[in-house]
């Protein structure tokens, strides 16, 4: 008979835990059978003791075995998602997904919503009028084999011990440890039934990792467990010093992210960000070197090629193509305000988390899980690291509903940037990539 408090002792004093010792608390505890006290007091003793690669791998098998494994055998040909660790003004997987399988790769995309500061591409989706992503596994597969890609929500029976975990780790202050990290991230992927996964872990004052060395170890454990599974496994270390593209917000990201696969985008970072971790995918799922891979992702661009597959998925989980293709039909903000620079010189830094949660005020985002969503709110960053400005410059403007969350937006962007009268270089944006 397995003791829950006789594990704790063992993880807290930083001892091993057994494989049979993971599988009966995650698998009691997605049951009801331990109370979140024994099992916050376990998250707290792995977030201070760390696990061995032999736990991490044990607590992310535990953790898949409580729900549904997908099975994807039956879709030919080589099924493959991205995970990004989270960022502000991450839209990178609209646009991957679809010029992923304008190239051939089928792509089935499991994603979540937003949570503080960071964006989720679940909302982004759902800012499209009309847009199913709660859908069953029959029609997912459905819609994977006639389109080539689907992006939906998490589903209740799929890893139904990370959502209860992850739940509890929000309220406990146990989120940022990397063997939790990687269980949670790493069972929800493998569950789906694919070939091959692409890692996007973000680094800076807007990411979870902060720190170069974290994420490093971050993305080397995820790309470890994957690949005891058999998987084909790359891991990308971004920037996330700065928000990503220009804007920040649901729909907004949607419109920038379409108007990216038509080929009319001039956010270099969103370009070469995505056509990166494209080429990625497609060059681990079809052989071809990074480079031909590359080549292929651009032509997809240039072709409108990705752009088509977007409409198709759309309109195959009910989405209103008329505002997709016509984004000024969109219904509009209130509220227009512009954020000026109240110096001159060049832009030193910006405080990517006081931008998310600018965005979350406005309420683009959620600080806590039952909150509403306004998906026409958000924020268009003008000025980025690097970019000279003169004293009363526009640096962004705040789209809004409402007088107070204006205003309150407004003061964190203004107190989240820095200026110098020296010019700064532009943060390296792909730092390293691990594989």
């Amino acid at each position: 008979m397995l003791s829950p408090y006789e594990i704790i002792l063992r993880k807290r004093e930083g001892g091993t835990l057994s494989a049979e010792e993971i599988e009966y608390f995650v698998t009691q505890y997605t049951l009801g059978n331990i109370p979140d006290y024994q099992v916050s007091s376990l998250l707290m003793a792995i977030f201070f003791k760390g696990m061995i690669d032999r736990e991490i791998l044990d607590l992310t098998h535990a953790m898949m075995l409580t729900g549904t494994i997908v099975r994807l055998s039956d879709v030919p040909g080589c099924k493959a998602d991205k995970h990004s660790t989270g960022g502000v003004g991450d839209k990178v997987s609209l646009m991957l997904a679809p010029l992923a399988a304008a190239c051939g790769v089928k792509v089935p995309m499991v994603s979540g919503r937003g949570l503080g500061h960071t964006g989720g591409t679940i909302d982004k989706l759902e800012s499209i009028p009309g847009f199913r992503t709660g859908i069953s596994i029959s029609e997912y597969k459905r819609i994977l084999k006639r389109v080539g890609l689907v992006m939906s929500r998490q589903s209740d029976d799929l890893v139904p011990a990370d959502r209860k975990l992850y739940a509890l780790r929000d309220v406990t202050g146990t989120v940022e440890s990397i063997p939790l990290i990687t269980s949670s991230i790493m069972s929800k992927k493998l569950a789906e039934g694919i070939d091959v996964l692409v890692l996007d872990v973000k680094v800076g004052n807007g990411a979870f990792m902060k720190d170069l060395t974290q994420a490093r170890s971050l993305a080397k454990k995820m790309v470890q467990v994957g690949k005891l599974y058999g998987k084909k496994v790359a891991a990308y270390l971004t920037d996330m010093s700065q928000p990503l593209g220009s804007e920040v917000g649901n729909w907004n990201e949607v419109v920038e992210s379409v108007k990216m696969l038509r080929g009319e985008s001039d956010a270099d970072d969103i370009v070469e960000l995505t056509t990166r971790l494209t080429a990625e995918m497609v060059s681990l799922c079809s052989g071809e070197t990074r480079a031909v891979a590359s080549q292929r992702v651009k032509k997809a661009i240039e072709s409108g090629a990705g752009y088509e597959k977007f409409l198709e998925m759309v309109k195959a989980q009910g989405g209103d193509l008329n505002v997709v293709e016509n984004p000024a039909k969109y219904r509009k903000p209130r509220k227009v305000v512009e954020v000026k620079s109240p110096e001159g010189g060049y832009v030193a830094s910006v405080d990517t988390f006081k931008i998310g949660m600018a965005a979350v005020k406005l309420g683009a985002g959620r600080e806590n899980v039952e909150d509403k969503i306004d998906p026409v709110v958000g924020i268009t960053i003008l000025k980025k690291i690097g970019e000279r400005v003169s004293a009363g410059d526009v640096i962004a403007i705040v789209h809004a509903n409402d007088e107070e969350r204006a205003k309150s937006a407004k003061v964190e962007i203004e107190g989240a940037y820095s200026f110098s009268r020296r010019k700064c270089s532009r943060p390296e944006l792909i730092k390293e990539r691990i594989a």
